[in-house]
């Protein structure tokens, strides 16, 4: 029986879009838990900056400038992961895009980018990462982002987006089943509304500051029971949870980390 069942110590964890938001908070949250971390981003500027700012120790983190969608970048990162730490245990899919558009003005082009990131890149990634799990014969933990977005829509706006996280929500259930028998654990993260660059420049880009001020205030006044928005280490402690043992018996699972959204 382990004696700290939520001690992540010397594992080593991918984390994808780990320079900015839910996934700098995860990356920094296992780094001062212990772990040894792969930073992935596609933005090289700001994955350097984000290795500057985390804290020293016990754990340690490394990068890779990647953009998911590609190909090759799923084995790219196993191969600098394993040059880094010698093997992987837990992957983090948190790298997603979503750009606003109603369905009435969307592109061919948007929806398929979306879904180039949201799904083609998490399946690549998780596809190379679970190989090399399946090779070190020692099981493993990946975990899904999703959103309350699979659920329902917030807004107009995001169709493309939610639409990619419901995809997300069952691509997690069905690649748990393919690979429970390795005893790889496959679980999501649902998200509510959480306090982002991201987030915050999508409201910049369709309201004025003090729309998106009314906004904000009305959000949290009507939908969150809790009162607040959440922070990236909200959602980052759900993500050392199941990367941990204290969820060994859960696979194929939902998170929902929303400050109580979903009741409203």
């Amino acid at each position: 029986m382990a004696t700290n069942p939520f001690d992540i110590s010397g594992k080593v964890a991918i984390v994808t879009g780990g320079a900015m938001g839910i996934g700098f908070g995860i990356v920094r949250r296992f780094v001062e838990s212990g772990a040894r971390v792969l930073l992935v981003d596609r933005d090289e500027k700001a994955a350097k900056e984000a290795l500057a700012r985390l804290p020293e120790g016990p754990g340690k983190a490394e990068m890779l400038t990647a953009d998911v969608s590609e190909e090759a970048s799923g084995e790219r990162m196993v191969a600098r992961c394993i040059e880094c730490f010698d093997r992987v245990d837990v992957l983090v899919n948190n790298a997603g895009i979503f750009p606003m558009s109603p369905v009435m003005q969307m592109s061919p082009e948007l929806l398929d980018r979306v879904y180039q990131v949201n799904i083609r890149g998490l399946m690549l990634t998780s596809k190379a990462v679970a190989g090399r799990m399946i090779q070190q014969r020692q099981g493993g933990s990946i975990v899904n982002l999703s959103s309350v977005n699979a659920l329902r829509p917030n807004m107009v706006g995001l169709a493309a987006y939610d639409a990619s996280k419901a995809a997300v929500a069952m691509f997690t259930k069905s690649l748990a089943l393919e690979l429970a028998p390795h005893r790889i654990r496959v679980n999501s993260i649902a998200p509510g509304g959480i306090d982002t660059e991201g987030n915050a420049q999508v409201l910049k880009d369709v309201m004025t500051p003090e729309q998106a001020e009314a906004f904000r205030e009305n959000y949290l006044r009507t939908k969150v029971p809790l009162g607040r928005y959440g922070n990236p280490d909200d959602i980052a402690k759900a993500a050392l949870f199941l990367a941990s043992s204290a969820s060994d018996y859960m696979t194929g699972s939902s998170l929902l980390v929303d400050g109580g959204l979903m009741l409203m």
